[in-house]
């Protein structure tokens, strides 16, 4: 079955999605079968959560409140996952 799963989380890193978050963002992404986007709105534009060039290219700045949305069978679990890394300002879980 296929799950459909949305959420939003405010980006609290001091510089935005600059490259180490960014690649934290899409590697943890990677790590799951479902469809990942990410928009600046709900309504999007929307980019593949799993593409580097386009994590980066957004620029999203510090206190941007950033959508997820994700489709596939773990894709509740995904954006679970991705909300949970952004508001632990991308560190690793220990």
């Amino acid at each position: 079955m296929t799950q459909r799963a949305n959420g939003s989380v405010v980006v609290r890193h001091e510089v935005g999605m600059h490259a180490r978050p960014s690649v934290k963002l899409t590697q943890l992404a990677k790590s799951f079968a479902a469809k990942i986007d990410l928009g600046a709105s709900a309504d999007g534009p929307w980019i593949d959560a799993k593409s580097i060039v386009k994590v980066m290219r957004t620029r999203t700045p510090k206190d941007a409140v950033l959508h997820i949305r994700a489709e596939g069978a773990d894709a509740t679990s995904a954006v679970r996952a991705l909300i949970e890394l952004i508001e632990r300002d991308f560190e690793l879980e220990t």
